[in-house]
């Protein structure tokens, strides 16, 4: 081991005193950013030292790495001393480990084979690794593509010598396989040893397989999983969640492998592995979204130091990257080491080992004396290394230094962690901190952590100036990705986006006589005969393609699952099989669902589009969308607005943002072309049919006929009760529908006759099902929109893209409830399927409103739209309760028209437009048309609380032995306190299930003022708490009837009075309400009226 003089000594340091000046370091960085690294920069001022240095590591590597490693399938265990299980985690750092000695070696003319051997054992892992997931590559990876559950992930340990899952093994029954971050971080270092020049892929069938674990990591944005701790949440109960670190590795690889050749550079073009940018920009806003947190349950975690820092380097944004790394310095620094995260009982003397999982509750046993790892000083080291940060390395490595053990060779030795021995846990409980801990028994020197020991040599060779960052980092992770080399080769790569970045702009004309009608407008289109030989295709039809690539029939591989391409993939140009191809986004899309018939919505989609690739947008070359203009759009009444937009994306802009408009031959120079080359591998009977989009031709093209094209009419007809038929015959129902020419009448008579008989059920023009898709879309053509919500769900339609919008929502901290004002609601609180999506909406919804089934799906829409762009919008509201969102939306119009429409009346725009009022109450001036109990009303129904009210309730509930009651429901001060802590979301979403009893809205909001009432008075009283528990409910009646004596009322009148009274009156009586609580039951102490601090 070498001494602690060394740390900032010696000629061949990388970061030695003389040369990390500000101004060297810059240099540095910016001579990496622009050339190739050369090896003959770091000057080698002693050849005989420098081999000897090697020699030393090459001896430390081969006695504490290689010797460990399987000699059948290259495979590394957790601890040396384990015999049977490799944990796939620990052979990737071994791997790394070995081949970073390897880079050092490539330095030396005459290694004298060394370097060779430490390639191919680091390559033997990799395949080791790849081998072992092939063999589930039908049976687990196939089945995961299409339903993303721990029962069909691949393993994360298997057998050391046989490579065997770990199934048959008791003590792996249970065991949670789903590690998302595992695979992640195989993809990114097999990049950066296939960027080395080591070969590691060899086959066809390899390729497709690493292009099945893209597949496999894509969607980690909304992929619950058991993270780098292999336990899911912190209570350690089974219960996979949503983690930051797993995003973050899955967001890097997926920049490391796009456009990545597996065979090297001497590789096939269709050895190379594409990557959807969609999913990585999902992947990356839900990261950066989730930041600082780990996760629902982790208020910090120190997992995310890899994932921000070496290897991963997942964020480049130095502000959330500063926040995240001082919050996990703060929460989680010890003097041994970083605890893993706050309450981990994983290494205490406490923890009972024989069962997998804990308790409710028993997590607090493990507070203040959670174990410490030494394993995180070296990430802080390696991380000051890549920062060029010396005053970090060296206090990590003052701090690492006592901390390591040391072998019979005088190597260093790294333990597991440090933990608390059983005689000091209560002083360490009551003094954290305070007591000497005890190292592991695993990271002796005869059974080592290898994680930790692979990590430390990394570390050290670095330190000692054997080894570069980037030699380490070949493709430059750790620069920003417009400062990292560009690669060479036609592929698409990510390179950052340009401060002035140019959306190019192709305006399509469905016809040639609307052609002629919008150049009478001043906006020139071109048809699709005009931009031959591009075609032009639906998003759809790139699907067909994509479902070839990754396909492999030895291992039962089917190629991308049939997932749709997002805004960014349509704003690509591709290159397939010799024809170019230019994609129209999803929003132009002839949707199954019901919102494409809506010109308003369309038109604020299309700007919304333009942003998002904007914002977005992070290849090379400018972003091309295709703005497709057809015939059924000038019909709409809102087609003005429409021409509006397109004369604005004419002059360059588009509220901010810089666009080109021109014809398409013109700007493909400057586009981003995507080369699809995986398509020759098929014979042309096994190509798919494509059917590209095709210009609508016309008899005659004469002046007189641009008037042809129809314009809509104000569909208007009465509606009647069609109720009776409930309960009248079959035969009856067919026969009135025969005589009912109205679209109102004829879905509710259809929807009669589906109920019963089903959707194949004949009729004289058709089945029922046939008869409802035609009634949709002529209620559609009609804008009568009633009718086609109630077509579309008695149909059970699902809206496109609810799952990545519902999963915009969880991973804002926020949770939605599912059901009907009035009715049984059902939480979600973790990303569903759309499948998953549908059962629970219509099952809850539709049999109580049948309007509302569709309605809600159009909510959870727009509210994951306008969460992801103002999420100001939703503060204090942590449970979106849309049955609730609804009805504050139904209160809103009756307040303001003494007729309003229906809900499902509205266009989806118009529903939209209401929504956002509501939201924006406070903020616009309707807040000061509504009266006070309207505003508590509305208020209530979007359950808003005021900031900081879930840490005041846990204060109430530290100083309320016996807790707080609610519609007669129960909320203990034990064992909630010791379940959880204040920074737990668990908690708040237990206080907002509390409340979500209450039925009324307006007298939910007034709980929510008592509830700041009796923080207000227990802050500014310390000596005061409640020996009983506190029934909410009857402070508040209570309070009323104080209310009514005063105001001379009946205490049997409704409270509608009182809803109706300013915050500073309803506040003060609360307040009466409580001190009398107060003193009535502490009768052996004696409070005085005089005492007590109310304002």
């Amino acid at each position: 081991m070498k001494g602690e003089e060394s740390l900032l000594e010696g000629p061949n340091r990388v970061f030695s005193r003389e040369n990390s000046s500000p101004a060297v370091i810059q240099y540095r960085s910016r001579l990496a950013s622009l050339t190739e690294y050369d090896v003959e920069q770091v000057k080698i001022a002693n050849y005989a030292d420098t081999v000897k240095q090697l020699d030393a590591y090459y001896g430390q590597v081969k006695r504490q790495i290689l010797n460990h490693q399987s000699s059948t399938t290259g495979l590394f265990p957790q601890m040396t001393q384990e015999k049977e299980i490799a944990s796939i985690r620990d052979s990737i750092y071994c791997a790394v480990s070995v081949w970073s000695l390897y880079q050092a070696y490539k330095r030396i003319d005459d290694d004298r084979g060394k370097a060779y051997e430490l390639g191919q054992s680091a390559v033997k892992c990799m395949r080791g690794i790849l081998f072992c997931w092939m063999r589930q590559a039908e049976e687990k990876l196939e089945k995961y593509k299409m339903n993303q559950c721990p029962e069909f992930a691949l393993h994360s340990r298997f057998h050391l010598e046989t490579g065997q899952p770990l199934e048959g093994n008791n003590d792996f029954d249970d065991y949670g396989h789903l590690q998302l971050d595992v695979v992640s971080l195989y993809l990114l270092f097999l990049v950066q040893m296939i960027m080395s020049g080591l070969q590691i892929i060899y086959t066809m069938d390899e390729v497709s397989f690493v292009q099945n674990l893209v597949y496999y990591v894509e969607r980690a944005y909304r992929t619950p999983d058991f993270g780098m701790w292999e336990r899911g949440s912190k209570y350690n109960d089974n219960t996979p969640e949503i983690h930051a670190s797993s995003i973050g590795m899955a967001k890097s690889a997926l920049e490391a492998i796009n456009g990545c050749n597996l065979f090297g550079d001497k590789g096939a073009s269709w050895s190379v592995v594409y990557v959807d940018i969609d999913a990585h920009s999902r992947n990356r806003s839900i990261f950066e979204t989730l930041l600082p947190r780990e996760s629902s349950s982790k208020n910090t975690d120190s997992a995310l130091l890899p994932t921000i820092s070496f290897p991963c380097f997942a964020t480049h944004d130095e502000h959330l990257y500063n926040r995240t790394k001082d919050k996990i310095v703060r929460k989680l620094q010890g003097t041994y080491g970083f605890k893993r995260y706050l309450r981990d009982g994983y290494g205490t003397a406490v923890e009972d080992t024989t069962r997998p999982y804990y308790e409710q509750g028993e997590t607090k046993e493990f507070e203040n004396i959670e174990s410490e790892w030494p394993l995180f000083f070296i990430y802080m080291i390696l991380d000051g290394i890549f920062k060029g940060n010396d005053e970090q390395i060296k206090k990590y490595r003052h701090l690492l230094h006592p901390r390591l053990r040391v072998d019979r060779h005088g190597n260093a030795v790294v333990p597991k962690y440090f933990y608390v021995p059983t005689l000091c846990i209560e002083a360490e409980r009551r003094e954290p901190g305070s007591q000497k801990r005890i190292p592991s028994e695993e990271g002796d020197a005869d059974n080592l952590y290898l994680h930790g020991q692979a990590l430390y040599i990394m570390s050290e060779l670095l330190v000692d100036g054997l080894l570069h960052i980037n030699e380490l980092d070949p493709i430059r992770r750790y620069l920003p990705s417009y400062n990292r080399p560009r690669k060479t080769g036609r592929y698409s790569a990510f390179q950052g986006t340009a401060n002035d970045l140019v959306v190019q702009v192709v305006l399509i004309a469905e016809s040639m006589r609307l052609q002629a009608m919008m150049a009478t407008y001043g906006i020139h289109t071109q048809t699709p005969h005009e931009v031959e030989p591009v075609q032009i295709w639906s998003p759809s039809q790139l699907v067909k393609i994509y479902e070839y690539l990754g396909v492999s029939k030895k291992l039962g591989l089917k190629g991308r699952p049939p997932r749709p391409i997002g805004a960014l993939g349509t704003s690509k140009l591709y290159r397939i099989c010799g024809q170019t191809v230019i994609c129209y986004p999803l929003i132009f899309e002839v949707s199954d669902f019901y919102l494409s018939h809506d010109m308003a919505l369309l038109i604020d989609d299309i700007k919304n589009e333009l942003h998002f690739v904007g914002k977005y947008w992070r290849m090379s070359g400018r972003p091309t969308v295709c703005i497709l203009i057809r015939e059924e759009h000038m019909r709409d009444v809102h087609f003005k607005e429409m021409l509006d937009l397109l004369a604005m994306l004419k002059k360059g802009d588009c509220d901010g943002l810089k666009i080109r408009t021109g014809r398409l031959q013109n700007l493909i120079s400057s586009s981003c072309i995507e080369h699809l080359d995986f398509l020759h591998l098929l014979s042309p009977d096994d190509l798919p049919n494509i059917e590209a989009f095709q210009q609508l031709e016309h008899a005659s093209l004469g002046y007189q006929s641009l008037t042809d094209i129809p314009k809509a009419i104000i569909y208007n007809e009465p509606t009647y009760d069609f109720k009776e038929f409930h309960n009248r015959s079959s035969r009856d129902v067919l026969e009135a529908l025969s005589r009912t020419d109205t679209l109102h009448g004829q879905s509710q008579l259809l929807g009669i006759l589906y109920f019963r008989e089903g959707p194949n059920f004949w009729t004289e023009n058709g089945t029922v099902k046939e008869r409802l898709e035609r009634l949709t879309r002529q209620a559609g053509a009609l804008r009568h929109w009633s009718v086609v919500r109630y077509c579309s769900s008695v149909l059970r339609k699902l809206v496109d893209s609810i799952s990545p919008n519902i999963t915009s929502i969880l991973v804002c901290g926020k949770q939605i409830t599912v059901g009907v004002f009035g009715h049984e609601e059902v939480v979600i609180d973790k990303p569903l399927t759309p499948k998953e999506v549908e059962g629970i909406i219509y099952s809850k919804c539709q049999v109580h409103d049948i309007y509302q089934a569709v309605l809600q799906q159009e909510i959870i829409l727009y509210v994951g739209r306008l969460i992801s762009t103002t999420p100001q919008l939703f503060q204090g509201i942590l449970k979106i309760r849309i049955g609730w969102v609804l009805q504050a939306m139904i209160l809103h119009m009756k307040f303001l028209s003494s007729s309003p429409p229906a809900l499902e009346s509205l266009s989806p725009s118009e529903l939209r437009k209401v929504l956002y009022r509501v939201l924006t109450l406070s903020d616009n001036g309707t807040n000061t048309i509504l009266s006070i109990h309207q505003r508590r009303q509305i208020e209530g129904a979007l359950c808003r609380v005021p900031k900081n009210f879930y840490d005041r309730v846990w204060d109430i509930m530290t100083r309320t032995s016996e807790g707080i009651i609610v519609e007669g429901h129960h909320l203990p001060q034990q064992p909630t306190l010791t379940e959880m802590t204040v920074y737990d979301l668990k908690f708040a979403t237990e206080v907002e299930m509390f409340l979500s009893r209450v039925a009324l809205p307006e007298y939910r909001q007034i709980l929510v003022e008592l509830i700041m009432v009796v923080y207000l008075i227990l802050e500014r009283n310390p000596e005061l708490s409640f020996n009983a528990t506190i029934d909410m409910n009857k402070l508040v009646e209570e309070a009323f009837i104080m209310y009514q004596k005063d105001n001379g009322g009946d205490h049997e009148g409704d409270m509608t009075q009182f809803f109706d009274s300013p915050t500073t009156i309803t506040a003060s009586y609360l307040a009466r309400a409580v001190m009398n609580h107060l003193l009535k039951c502490a009768p052996e102490q004696s409070y005085s009226r005089d005492l007590c601090v109310l304002s």
